[in-house]
């Protein structure tokens, strides 16, 4: 999707939060879910759109850890960090997920395949480590599921 597109998928995006106090985490919600990501050029309309500096807009962006500023690979796997997942081994998860991928948080595969990113609680403490790939939770993972999960989204062989 080109800028000029962007620019257009953010412009209806304000229009459809025009009416709604206090709407700037849901717009900037809409724009990511829609786009996949908060391009630079988004912060700049969607500030305007809400009558705040860049500055604010992008302070909210950068605090939130959900928020990203780059576009993401086409796939997605977050990996919990709460203290239940690492107490039932989700760090070893978190290991060698990185390990396999050759990635940190925040980062993507140099293949534009797999972004990789730590959230702070799925909802699944009772099953940790939790892990969330593509939207889709999948509990109870070990490292030893980390091979299959990567054959399934076709990372790996």
């Amino acid at each position: 999707m080109g800028q000029e597109n962007h620019v257009d998928v953010v412009r209806s995006i304000l229009e459809r939060h025009s009416s709604t106090e206090g709407a700037l985490l849901p717009i900037l919600h809409d724009v990511q879910d829609t786009l996949g990501f908060i391009p630079s050029e988004a912060i700049d309309q969607v500030a305007k759109g809400v009558n705040r500096s860049r500055a604010e807009v992008h302070g909210v962006v950068s605090f939130y850890h959900h928020f990203r500023t780059k576009k993401p690979g086409t796939h997605v796997i977050q990996v919990c960090r709460s203290e239940a997942c690492q107490s039932m081994g989700g760090e070893e998860v978190i290991g060698e997920l990185k390990r396999q991928l050759d990635i940190d948080f925040h980062e993507t595969s140099a293949d534009d395949r797999v972004t990789l990113e730590a959230v702070y609680c799925l909802g699944h403490c009772a099953c940790a480590p939790a892990v969330m790939v593509d939207g889709v939770p999948r509990a109870k993972v070990k490292t030893s599921d980390v091979s299959h999960l990567l054959v399934d989204l076709g990372v790996i062989k």
